[in-house]
């Protein structure tokens, strides 16, 4: 369909992407083709347990050359994702959502279309310009509210925070992610995925332009384990991707001394 001017969208869960791999690669993406892919059941998926957790599609999709891939961090980025897919006609793209309820926020009428690799600044760390201190939390898909929650702690015992939104999986927004690196002490990145996937894009960029010799960067992604089925939150504390685990990691890359307490 997509070879004869068609819009396709394929709507998938994570883990039967999976066992399409090799169409993905040769019918779809050498190709590149402009076949949009809405993954769901991405991350931990709580009573669905581990046969349907969408752990690794970041790491089978980032490694492919024409592929887009992006990551809401909400219902209302979704909605902008599902409009950005819709018009992106330059090759693949993707866009991976976690099964279960949004946050309740109001969904606008008609999504905007997104600067496809740009991430965006949610939360600014204050201080003074050309200071380069505190610690910036580079999250990429819904652990953006437990990236904020972890702010609020770490903003109690006086450390400067920013938190961003990265969108994007790939291409990676270089210009937020060089930003962040010179201008914070600990650069922090969390993903629902297995480790190898945005991480380590973001970590070859670091090296590439030496930044990774300026910063703390610390990743935080899945365990290499398999999780059971359990309530999604349990299951994040598991994997060690909730608020509490980000604070400690921010605190123990500054050297505290209390890097195992948590606000």
């Amino acid at each position: 369909m997509a070879s004869e001017g068609l819009r396709p969208f394929c709507a998938i869960y994570s883990t039967f992407l999976q066992r399409a791999y090799d169409q993905v690669v040769h019918d779809v993406d050498l190709q590149n083709l402009p076949v949009r892919f809405a993954i769901d059941r991405a991350g931990l998926v709580g009573a669905d347990g581990a046969t349907h957790a969408g752990s690794f599609d970041l790491n089978y999709l980032c490694c492919l050359p024409n592929m887009v891939v992006m990551a809401p961090s909400d219902e209302v980025e979704l909605t902008h994702m599902t409009a950005t897919a819709c018009v992106y006609d330059a090759g693949p793209i993707a866009f991976r959502y976690p099964r279960g309820s949004g946050t309740g926020l109001e969904l606008p009428e008609a999504g905007e279309i997104l600067e496809i690799g740009r991430g965006r600044i949610v939360r600014e760390a204050a201080r003074q310009p050309g200071n380069k201190s505190g610690v910036a939390i580079l999250s990429l898909g819904t652990r953006l509210t437990e990236s904020l929650k972890a702010a609020d702690h770490l903003a109690a015992q006086g450390i400067a925070v920013t938190v961003a939104d990265a969108r994007f999986a790939k291409p990676i927004d270089t210009a937020l992610v060089e930003r962040l690196a010179r201008e914070h002490d600990v650069l922090i990145t969390i993903e629902e995925g297995a480790a190898g996937g945005f991480s380590s894009l973001i970590v070859r960029h670091l090296a590439e332009t030496a930044l990774l010799d300026q910063v703390k960067f610390r990743p935080m992604a899945l365990p290499d384990t398999y999780i059971d089925h359990n309530l999604p939150d349990v299951q994040y504390d598991e994997a060690g991707l909730n608020a509490p685990q980000i604070v400690t990691v921010a605190l123990s890359a500054l050297g505290a001394q209390n890097a195992q307490q948590t606000a």
